[in-house]
């Protein structure tokens, strides 16, 4: 059994997780809410860098509400959320109210995925993806 340090996608407080209970819905020792969701969740400047932390890999959307292709994808990243719960976390950045930090990650383009693991950055891709693609693609990177 290994132990699998986790951010909460709620307060983004650090969580020692056995890796054989991911699938019982574990609670976050500070806020008591589940640390694993099947919804992407917010990330901001704020909680960016606890977030981007731990074991599970940490997939980002960058986007903006008056993007057209970023509107129509947000229903597959949710399809995924759902389907990665216990192997990767999926989280959303809204490059306006995040201005500062989708500079300091590169934003060239919307929507931009980004794949984190241990704190660093492993793949990007930018444009929207069907399921299958998004899925293969993560597939590729070892998710």
């Amino acid at each position: 059994m290994t132990a699998l340090v986790i951010p909460c996608a709620h307060c983004a407080g650090l969580n020692r997780i056995p890796s054989d209970r991911l699938a019982e819905g574990p609670r976050c020792g500070r806020c008591k809410s589940k640390v694993l969701v099947d919804t992407p969740f917010d990330v901001s400047q704020a909680s960016f860098a606890n977030q981007i932390k731990g074991d599970l890999p940490l997939l980002v959307d960058v986007w903006a509400s008056w993007c057209g292709p970023c509107r129509s994808f947000a229903p597959i990243f949710e399809l995924a959320a759902a389907q990665l719960r216990s192997r990767c976390r999926l989280a959303k950045l809204d490059s306006e109210a995040n201005p500062q930090l989708s500079t300091q990650l590169g934003i060239r383009s919307i929507p931009s995925l980004i794949l984190f693991k241990d704190g660093r950055e492993i793949a990007r891709q930018s444009g929207a993806l069907p399921l299958p693609q998004l899925l293969a693609w993560l597939k590729q990177q070892g998710v």
